[in-house]
């Protein structure tokens, strides 16, 4: 029988077509052997109290020190990973001048929403209040606020607020005017909702908190709606 592993051009063709798993990496084996046993031998260690670390430090063989050194790096990077994707967590005010460094060449992969407001709007004070709430709620994604005319000369007022949603400079999602918001009685938990639609962040509510809303609303106005029989019992 042919060996399954072995480099033919029948095997190529048979792995195309999804007859035959594809071939094992060695080098990604021999990788994933290597990090299965670093890990087993910093549990072994992770479980022990000092004064047990102390009684068996002279039993740690060279391949043990190796094993343990190399999961602390990789713990580091992990961790420092963290670190650099948590450095945000308010909303930041910017001007036009800023807005290359911190939107256009804002890091590769980030989400950046931007504010566009004014002074004297009070749905734009609204929504400057529940983006401060957001912004400590998901401090990966950042947040900035501007008022509209020194990001955009001539922005008509009309069009305010104004959200935009960008990812690698490009706008991922807008929404522009008070009708978009629904007005005063917009919610964080619906600004939430909103802008996790977009992908900017990543919210835990389960579904649109103003669907809900609606839903109370009908029902509410099915409740006391008169039905058709007591209608006709009145005109009788």
């Amino acid at each position: 029988m042919q060996d399954p592993n072995a480099d033919t051009e029948w095997n190529d063709i048979l792995r195309k077509k999804g007859i035959l798993p594809p071939k094992e990496d060695p080098n990604e084996a021999a990788e994933e052997e290597l990090i299965q046993h670093q890990r087993s031998v910093v549990k072994t260690y992770e479980d022990m109290t000092l004064e047990e670390l102390e009684e068996n430090e002279d039993e740690f063989s060279e391949e043990d020190e190796r094993a343990i050194e190399m999961y602390r790096q990789q713990r580091l990077v992990e961790w420092k990973a963290t670190l650099m994707k948590k450095v945000y967590g308010e909303i930041l005010e910017i001007s036009g001048p800023d807005y290359v460094q911190e939107v256009t060449k804002a890091d590769k992969g980030l989400w950046v929403i931007l504010h566009l407001y004014k002074q004297g709007i009070p749905l734009c004070a609204l929504l400057n209040q529940h983006l401060c709430e957001l912004a400590r709620m998901f401090p990966e994604t950042k947040f900035l606020k501007a008022i509209s005319t020194t990001c955009i000369p001539n922005y008509p007022d009309r069009n305010l607020p104004t959200i935009f949603v960008y990812q690698d400079g490009d706008i991922k999602a807008q929404y522009i005017g008070p009708l978009v918001f629904g007005g005063m009685n917009l919610t964080k938990d619906e600004l939430e909702w909103k802008l996790s639609v977009s992908g900017a962040i990543k919210t835990e509510l389960e579904e649109n908190p103003r669907k809900q809303i609606k839903d109370q609303l009908m029902s509410s106005i099915r409740t006391s709606a008169p039905s058709k029989r007591s209608s006709d019992s009145e005109e009788d």
